[in-house]
């Protein structure tokens, strides 16, 4: 039998196998450490700190960036005392809690959810959209069905904190965002019957084979209208990733990172050669630069991981954190430079 015969019979010998199973199938085959790259996982807030170190699990046995982020932000989505994520998170004004999500891996590939009620792990959903379908979004009950016909349970997330959270808001409906919620030290100018901000979990990784991933989710701001959907579940806006240059997060409120497509303008500006710390500053310029009169009442923060590692960030104002794991510290807090 001649080869180009032999190579047609030994192709009928071969089963097809479906996009899932050839994913499946990639996750196990052995990656070699040509990079000879330091695992680290970075996190926006203090919170970061207890996600970093489920997602470090992942990353310190060799695994991959897209399975430690996504380990990681399940920690605060599932943690009930945090009224800005997951199971927990503050309503919209009509009392209902939505979350919002995205996750991104070194191939490019992403999924997202946006407006989800009912269930606790968005990011796991988002995940699901990016592995399952051919989609990158999915969005109100069309994630939710999704995520229901896919062995999810619905929930109620509203906890009676933030229930009574929500009604204290309603005596005043006053729609101011107060700085730096997420942050502990801040956390004592939260005062009845204004908005509390909102925040966001991102967190980036680089695992020990050179790739990155990068995770985001969010309750999404505080008493918004029902339906607002913010920069987080927004791929190049709350997160984006590119294996050759680096991976950005964006934090704070969303509608400003949005219109600047922050987190892929950060990455961007790391390509041109700027530093984490450079790219992240120039975007928070920018904003300043379109719309100066409104900057210096909100807060926006960037967090960026270059290709080698290196870290940074940026705020508008003073307060915001983020956290970093990799072998030589795994609970380190930074407090992020800013513009005011």
């Amino acid at each position: 039998m001649d080869r180009r015969k032999f190579l047609k019979n030994s192709a009928l010998l071969v089963p097809a196998i479906s996009a899932g199973e050839i994913y499946e199938l990639r996750k196990t085959l052995p990656i070699r450490d040509v990079f000879n790259v330091h695992p680290i996982v970075i996190s926006t807030w203090d919170f970061g700190i207890a996600a970093n170190k489920d997602a470090w699990q992942v990353l310190s046995h060799g695994g991959l960036a897209i399975d430690a982020v996504e380990k990681g932000v399940r920690t605060p989505e599932a943690d009930i005392r945090i009224q800005t994520i997951g199971k927990g998170g503050f309503p919209d004004r009509d009392g209902h809690v939505s979350l919002d999500a995205c996750i991104m891996d070194h191939l490019g590939n992403c999924g997202s959810v946006a407006a989800l009620e009912g269930i606790t792990h968005a990011i796991s959903v988002a995940r699901m959209v990016m592995d399952k379908t051919p989609h990158v979004m999915l969005v109100g009950e069309g994630a939710q069905q999704f995520a229901r016909e896919n062995g999810f349970e619905l929930e109620n997330l509203l906890t009676p904190e933030s229930e009574k959270a929500w009604k204290e808001w309603l005596k005043e409906k006053k729609y101011k965002p107060i700085i730096n919620i997420e942050n502990k030290t801040f956390a004592a100018e939260r005062l009845p019957g204004n908005q509390y901000n909102h925040d966001t979990i991102g967190m980036l990784a680089l695992d020990a084979h050179g790739n990155l991933g990068g995770a985001c989710t969010t309750s999404g701001m505080a008493f918004k209208m029902r339906g607002r959907v913010g920069d987080s579940p927004i791929i190049g806006a709350g997160l984006y990733i590119d294996n050759e240059v680096g991976g950005a997060t964006a934090t704070g409120v969303g509608e400003e990172v949005i219109r600047n497509v922050g987190s892929f303008l950060v990455v961007e500006l790391m390509r041109q050669g700027r530093s984490p710390e450079e790219a992240c500053r120039e975007a928070v310029e920018r904003i300043i630069h379109k719309k100066p009169e409104t900057a210096k009442d909100i807060q926006v923060g960037f967090l960026a991981l270059n290709k080698k590692g290196e870290y940074g960030a940026y705020a508008l104002q003073k307060g915001f954190s983020y956290a970093v794991c990799n072998t030589e510290k795994q609970d380190l807090l930074i407090n992020g430079k800013c513009v005011y």
